[in-house]
Formats: C-alpha cells, sequence, structure tokens
C-alpha cells in the first residue's frame, strides 16, 4: 500500500496516528506531494478526482477521504479496534463527524488567509466557519468522557485541536472547551500524536 500525502494536512495526521496506533505503518509506503487547491498537481488528482489527501492506494485501486482510509485499514490489524460494533459504533462516527466538520471549517479559514487576494477576502465568511468551530467545541466540551477509551473519535478530536494550535493558536480555543483541553493535554502525549506534530 502507498499513502499519498501533506505533512501540514491534519486529515492525513487522522491516517498517520492511526497506522502507529495499530502497528500499520511499516506496511504503507508514503509519497509527500505538495498541493494547493488551485495547484493540485497530477499525482493527487490520477489516484483521486477531488484532487485531495489522503489519498491511498491498494492493490484493489485507490481509496480517499481519510473516513474511508481509517475504517478500511481498521480491518487490518489484529487489535483493538478503533470503530467498535454495534451501537457503540455510532456515537464514535458522530464524534469524528464533529472534528471532520471542525477541520474543514478551519481549513477554509486558511485557505481564505492565503490563497483570495484582499479584494476577494471576506472577515464575516471567516467569522462565519469560526462559529462552526467553536459551536463543535462546546459541544465537544459537554461529552468529553465520550472520548474514552481511544477510538477515531479521540484521535479525530486530538488532529482537529492539534490544527486549531498549528494554524489558529490566536483563537484560544481553550477558553471555550476547558474540559475538553485538560483532556487533550494527556492525549497529546501519546507517541502517535507526538510522532505526527505538524510542521
Amino acid at each position: 500500500m502507498k499513502l499519498i500525502y501533506s505533512g501540514t494536512s491534519p486529515f492525513v495526521r487522522k491516517v498517520s496516528v492511526l497506522l502507529l496506533e495499530t502497528g500499520l505503518d511499516s506496511r504503507v509506503d508514503k509519497e509527500t506531494v505538495a498541493i494547493t487547491p488551485m495547484k493540485p498537481g497530477d499525482v493527487v488528482p490520477s489516484a483521486n478526482p477531488l484532487g485531495k489527501v489522503p489519498c491511498l492506494i491498494t492493490d484493489n485501486g485507490p481509496i480517499f477521504d481519510s473516513r474511508v482510509i481509517t475504517r478500511y485499514l481498521d480491518t487490518l490489524h489484529t487489535g483493538a479496534k478503533l470503530y467498535p460494533e454495534g451501537d457503540a459504533l455510532w456515537p464514535v462516527l458522530t464524534l469524528e463527524a464533529v472534528a471532520d466538520g471542525m477541520l474543514d471549517a478551519a481549513v477554509l479559514m486558511i485557505y481564505e488567509r492565503l490563497l483570495r487576494t484582499d479584494a476577494q477576502k471576506s472577515p464575516e465568511w471567516v467569522e462565519a466557519q469560526w462559529l462552526k468551530i467553536s459551536r463543535s467545541l462546546e459541544h465537544l466540551d459537554e461529552n468529553v468522557a465520550a472520548l474514552a477509551p481511544l477510538s477515531m473519535a479521540s484521535i479525530s478530536v486530538a488532529c482537529a485541536l492539534g490544527y486549531l494550535d498549528f494554524r489558529h493558536d490566536d483563537r484560544g480555543w481553550r477558553t471555550i472547551a476547558p474540559k475538553l483541553a485538560a483532556w487533550e493535554v494527556g492525549f497529546s502525549q501519546r507517541p502517535a500524536m507526538r510522532a505526527t506534530l505538524p510542521g
């Protein structure tokens, strides 16, 4: 298998953390690319028509979208599954969706800052994206107990918080979600999280 990735993508980080947590990392070759939505290059669109990373190349063809990739990879190891079975699955998927929605909004804020001209930029639109993140932080703060035990929900939320630190540190997300911040202090010390810090 080969993972096409960008080192600063929080969606890639979710996959990378799973690979380390499950012992699958040595089974995946990695190819790094430098892309933007306006300059996707040739490698990524040839594997994923959306032109996005991560993209996992398997013997049966490409798999893309981080949530699809992590579900697939979770079937390949023999340890405790990061996507539980039965009714326990739905809260994990829902919290993962919250985390990914936060990331979508946070990434769009960066694109607005870096890829659009001053004339094109909309402060109101940026604040609308931050409002989504703020509401999500409040929701996660109220449901922080659901982030245990280790699952793709906890990994996804931790990667989302790490991206906020990396790209939006000035927003001070910890003041919005103090219980979540306390949880993140411990989770961020996991070896897989430390090994995948962006930058």
